[in-house]
């Protein structure tokens, strides 16, 4: 007689059941749609402020250069100079130069010569015409021993020419003049070096510190007179 084994199942797991998914309030979604409203406004203002700074910052630099362009000025005027001057020279500075300037144009110079002209007075006198000179400031004298006897803008000595001549501005801006045209191949030489052939000046390379602020001065006083 057959034995009949039972069939042994395999008991069933229980399905279990996934909650529902909730839905979410009106409220819930009302603020989340606050919170993202008020997220693109902050990245709004953001973008916002910094194009306000970008504008800002690029008008700062504007500014300044637009300041530091030299004015447009009749060198014939000095009535109608700036009282604030041209990079920091001014008053009879600014006179002085004017004259160099003029007669430079006079005798033919042009820019270069004018700036040349600028840079020696700026050197010797800073542009005063004062009546004394490295004697009677700093006791120097001449490689013979004597003392110098340099006077006006440009500290000429008695060999220059006279007293009258060198206490005018003109009339000693002629002298340097006179004396440059002399010196051939003055306008490749470098400003100060050719000042120095001139002057004759114990420092060749002295005079390159006023080149910047003559040819402002020179370029300020280049404007188209009325």
């Amino acid at each position: 007689m057959a034995t009949v084994h039972a069939t042994r199942t395999a008991p069933t797991k229980p399905t279990r059941r996934r909650p529902a998914r909730r839905r979410p309030s009106r409220a819930n979604a009302a603020r989340r749609r606050t919170t993202r409203s008020r997220a693109r406004a902050r990245r709004l203002r953001g973008f916002a402020i910094g194009g306000l700074i970008a504008a800002v910052a690029a008008l700062l630099v504007m500014v300044p250069l637009r300041m530091a362009e030299p004015p447009s000025l009749c060198a014939a005027d000095p009535a109608s100079f700036p009282a604030t001057g041209v990079a920091g020279w001014h008053g009879d500075q600014l006179e002085n130069a004017a004259t160099i300037v003029r007669t430079a144009s006079a005798l033919g110079f042009a820019r270069d010569g004018q700036i040349l002209g600028v840079m020696t007075a700026m050197g010797e006198s800073s542009l005063h015409n004062i009546d004394y000179g490295d004697w009677e400031t700093r006791g120097f004298t001449n490689p013979d021993g004597s003392r110098t006897t340099s006077i006006g803008l440009f500290q000429q000595q008695t060999w220059w020419g006279s007293v009258e001549t060198r206490m005018d501005p003109a009339g000693a801006a002629g002298l340097f003049y006179a004396k440059l045209a002399k010196l051939d191949g003055w306008q490749s030489m470098p400003p100060t070096q050719a000042i120095h052939r001139v002057q004759v000046n114990t420092d060749r390379d002295y005079y390159a510190q006023f080149e910047d602020d003559a040819t402002r001065v020179v370029d300020a006083l280049s404007g188209e007179c009325a």
